[in-house]
C-alpha cells in the first residue's frame, strides 16, 4: 500500500506485507529531488520493513525540494549551516513522533539517504543517535563534524557506498567519511562501486542485505 501522509514533513509512506509495529526505515532524498524519488526502491527491500519517504521542506521548483540551500562556487559547494541545523531538528522532531505514533519495532528507526539526504543522516545520528537502529549514507559527505561524538553514536552501525566515478559529491567525501567513521563507530561498511551519483543495482542489493542482517537481529 502506498499512499501521502500529511505531517510535519511531507512523506510517502510503503507497507506492503508489513506488519503491525513493523522495522521503519526512512529515506531522505537527494538535492533538488522529491520524495517519490527513493520510494521506488522500497519493493525491492525486505518485505518486512514499513518505508517512509519525506520530502524535504524547501521548494526549488515543480517537485523539487532541498533540505538546507546550497551554493555552487569555484571554490565548491558551500552550505547554509544555519538552515541545515533547522531542518535536521525538523527531521528529528518528525521521528519522534514517528516513533509514538507507529511504534515501529525496537522503538527506533533506520535511515536511509541519498547525496544531500545522507549529509542529513549524518547531522541526524549526531544530534539524536537514540533515535536510530542504524544509517546508511549514500553518496554523501561528512558535514561539519561534532567536538566529540554524542553518548549512543558510536554504537551507531553505519553502511556507507560511494560511486567512483560521482562527479557532484567525488569519492573522496566518500573515503573521507570512511576514514572519520573507522574511527568513531564499531560496525562500519564501506563499499565503493564504478558508478557516478547514482544508486545503481549493486549499491540497492548491499543496502538490502545489510538491512536484512539487522532485522533478523531485531527478529531474533
Amino acid at each position: 500500500m502506498l499512499e501521502r501522509v500529511q505531517g510535519t514533513i511531507n512523506h510517502l509512506d510503503y507497507s506492503a506485507g508489513a506488519a503491525e509495529g513493523a522495522p521503519l526505515l526512512v529515506m531522505l532524498h537527494g538535492y533538488g529531488s522529491n520524495e517519490k524519488d527513493l520510494i521506488s526502491l522500497a519493493p525491492m527491500l525486505d518485505r518486512r520493513l514499513r518505508v517512509m519517504s519525506l520530502q524535504a521542506p524547501i521548494a526549488m521548483g515543480y517537485e523539487s525540494y532541498a533540505w538546507f540551500p546550497i551554493a555552487f562556487t569555484d571554490a565548491g559547494i558551500t552550505v547554509d549551516r544555519e538552515t541545515a541545523a533547522r531542518t535536521r531538528d525538523l527531521v528529528a522532531e518528525f521521528l519522534r513522533e514517528t516513533v509514538e505514533s507507529v511504534k515501529p519495532a525496537g522503538g527506533k528507526v533506520f535511515l536511509m539517504g541519498f547525496s544531500q539526504g545522507a549529509v542529513m543522516n549524518y547531522l541526524t545520528a549526531f544530534g539524536s543517535p537514540e533515535l536510530l537502529h542504524g544509517v546508511i549514507a549514500l553518496s554523501g559527505q561528512l558535514p561539519d563534524l561534532p567536538e566529540q561524538a554524542p553518548a549512543g553514536f558510536r554504537e551507531l552501525p553505519f553502511l556507507v557506498a560511494h560511486g567512483i566515478y560521482d562527479d557532484v559529491l567525488p569519492i573522496a567525501k566518500g573515503r573521507e567519511a570512511d576514514r572519520w567513521l573507522q574511527s568513531n563507530v564499531t560496525d562500519l561498511t564501506y563499499r565503493e562501486f564504478p558508478m557516478g551519483h547514482e544508486i545503481d543495482g549493486d549499491t540497492l542489493e548491499l543496502a538490502a542485505a545489510w538491512l536484512k542482517a539487522r532485522l533478523d537481529r531485531i527478529d531474533a
